[in-house]
């Protein structure tokens, strides 16, 4: 199936715009933008975060703007980080905001100390509110239900969705909206990013507890890997999607052990707030009308892995 940026054309009606009630951005001269903080809650290693940092350094790197980023998947931790970048006096902030109301009082401070904010990859509903200038991102929602209606297009009739990060709103939104794009017969497996085997001997038991289940929908590329592999020991015929890209998903996609993964682009999403950025400090521009900019959903299969594969490979995709 040809390349699909379907998630490029639409908004989802909770997204920032929707209610533009709380914090407002506090007004700044227009003058340069030198120092960005990008602070998410990926994880240590997490090929896609590392993808999304690529993209912030390029932006970075042409646009002449020095960038820092960091990350604590713990919303504490990372709350702290963004409290140091607004110690710090950065010109701008990029925030995923896996956790929006536990990052909400930090988020808020950066603000009303006149640093503009780019939320990213989560929060979109909360984004506006929060009083950032806008939000970078997919919608989750749209994205699951997209994947789950190409499964149930494949003939998958039971489908498993594993949540690899507790309290993830994102995830959550993910998996309810592959539940009704696919059709409604479907369940969620709660599993922990940080403890790969456990999670693969969490899928298999589910597989082995359930013959029924044909589809198995993962929400992270590493992850993906583990349910391909659980599928294979538990002798089940389920088929395996997942969200995002990494180079084993790509191998697994070629050999056919995977059927596709949802490429919510993620270079975009640390490369764009950037600009965005910059833009804004300088001419006091402003991108979105009050609308996420949305960076997927797209989707990678065999009909075109081979292309995507190299991009794969040098980080960007």
């Amino acid at each position: 199936m040809p390349w699909l940026a379907a998630g490029a054309v639409l908004a989802a009606c909770s997204g920032p715009g929707a209610d533009t009630a709380g914090t407002t951005q506090t007004p700044v001269a227009a003058g340069t933008l030198e120092s960005v903080a990008v602070v998410t809650h990926g994880t240590a290693g997490d090929a896609f975060w590392n993808v999304v940092k690529n993209g912030a350094e390029a932006a970075g790197e042409r646009l002449g703007v020095r960038v820092d980023y960091t990350s604590d998947g713990d919303p504490g931790g990372q709350s702290k980080l963004i409290d140091n970048a607004i110690a710090q006096g950065v010109d701008g902030l990029v925030v995923s905001m896996a956790n929006p109301e536990a990052l909400r009082p930090s988020v808020e401070r950066a603000i009303a100390s006149g640093i503009p904010v780019v939320t990213i990859n989560s929060g979109e509903a909360d984004s506006a509110r929060f009083g950032a200038i806008g939000h970078v991102g997919q919608s989750e929602r749209l994205a699951g239900e997209s994947a789950g209606r190409r499964l149930a297009e494949a003939g998958k009739t039971k489908l498993l969705c594993v949540i690899h990060e507790a309290g993830n709103i994102g995830a959550n939104e993910r998996c309810g909206g592959a539940t009704n794009g696919f059709g409604g017969n479907a369940t969620t497996l709660q599993v922990d990013i940080n403890n790969p085997t456990d999670a693969q001997a969490r899928i298999k038991g589910a597989l082995e507890a359930d013959r029924s289940i044909d589809a198995v929908l993962t929400l992270n590329s590493q992850i993906a890997a583990r349910a391909v592999d659980a599928v294979s020991e538990s002798s089940s015929q389920a088929a395996v999607a997942t969200f995002d890209l990494n180079t084993d998903v790509v191998e697994a996609i070629r050999s056919g052990r995977l059927l596709f993964a949802v490429d919510q682009q993620q270079y975009e999403q640390g490369y764009l707030p950037i600009v965005m950025l910059q833009l804004y400090r300088t001419n006091l521009n402003s991108v979105g009308g009050g609308l996420p900019v949305q960076t997927g959903p797209a989707f990678v299969d065999d009909g075109n892995v081979d292309a995507i594969a190299p991009l794969v490979g040098q980080g960007t995709r």
